[in-house]
């Protein structure tokens, strides 16, 4: 019953940020505005700032939001770690390389979002690569290639920076790097949205999988399951999802962090309850800060600015609960 009760509040949380994000902005809409564009007699910028504006960037950040809770539960599942989030492995520093080597190149926001995919994914590919090297299964083999992979795109990235126009390409860089949800388009969302809900789908699928890779290795194994393929499966779809969020929004930090963590507080640590309570969760938050984002100011704040702000906030509580279970 409880787990009812805070689905449907969520829910309701949800569907008011939805409304907010409608309503509220420097073009303000009105109930009256939207009822009277449905009955086909609205001013056309109603229907401009409705379809070509704001229902991009929520269902954009409705879709960031959900991928990467969902990402971050589920790398905190495999590293049995409620401080890790998706970038462990480098995925973002790969996208951040990639992204801005589409920039250098004077390539379109489509190129540049493939490129940012494209390099998140080679970069935990590396990560993986090197972790093969030290020749043994176990987390600690993948946290050290991850950290030599984000280190070595980050130091790509930071070349990348130094020869950049710093009239043109860098400022683009920098603003990229910050996140943003403002340049969502259609066309983006219809091959980002489908392949973030397919990978979210197949993570739910295996919650038993990530409840069981909470246990310790031996453990699992006398389950008879298969743990060193399953940590790689799961791995792989977590880091696909937060290529594929990174591509559509840039660097959006914190949320697959603390929303994870605060939905296991919530809902209990079954992950067949909390991947869906984290989506929501994650969605909700989302929409809220990039509808604070493009209306606090007269200029609209990075909405990596506000996932910061936001984010530390939160971490704080994060850390009083890891201490009050003695985890600190």
């Amino acid at each position: 019953m409880r787990n009812r009760l805070c689905f449907l509040m969520l829910t309701l949380i949800l569907i008011g940020a939805l409304a907010a994000g409608i309503l509220i902005g420097r073009y303000p809409l009105s109930f009256h505005a939207l009822g009277a564009m449905m009955a086909g007699h609205g001013a056309t910028e109603t229907r401009a700032v409705l379809l070509y504006a704001r229902l991009p960037r929520l269902i954009g950040a409705l879709v960031v939001g959900a991928a990467l809770s969902v990402s971050g539960s589920a790398f905190q599942a495999v590293f049995r770690n409620p401080l890790v989030s998706p970038d462990l492995l480098g995925v973002l520093s790969g996208a951040a390389f990639g992204a801005a080597l589409a920039i250098l190149l004077h390539g379109s926001s489509a190129v540049v979002g493939f490129s940012a995919f494209a390099g998140g994914c080679c970069a935990v590919a590396c990560g993986f690569g090197i972790a093969r090297l030290v020749g043994r299964e176990g987390i600690l083999p993948l946290l050290l290639g991850g950290l030599i992979s984000a280190a070595l795109f980050t130091s790509f990235l930071s070349l990348l920076k130094y020869v950049a126009d710093p009239f043109d390409q860098l400022p683009a860089i920098i603003y990229w790097l910050l996140g943003s949800l403002a340049r969502t388009q259609w066309a983006q969302l219809a091959w980002v949205a489908p392949l973030c809900v397919l990978g979210m789908a197949l993570l739910w699928l295996g919650s038993r999988a990530l409840d069981a890779l909470v246990l310790s290795d031996d453990e699992a194994r006398s389950l008879g399951l298969p743990v060193g393929v399953m940590r790689l499966v799961v791995l792989a779809l977590a880091t696909s999802l937060g290529a594929l969020t990174v591509s559509m929004a840039g660097i959006i930090g914190w949320v697959g962090l603390i929303v994870p963590h605060m939905a296991r507080l919530i809902i209990g640590p079954g992950h067949r309850r909390m991947l869906p309570f984290a989506a929501l969760m994650g969605a909700a938050g989302l929409m809220l800060a990039d509808t604070a984002a493009r209306s606090l100011t007269a200029s609209e704040i990075p909405l990596g600015m506000m996932t910061e702000l936001f984010g530390a906030l939160g971490f704080i509580v994060v850390l009083r609960h890891l201490r009050r279970e003695g985890q600190l």
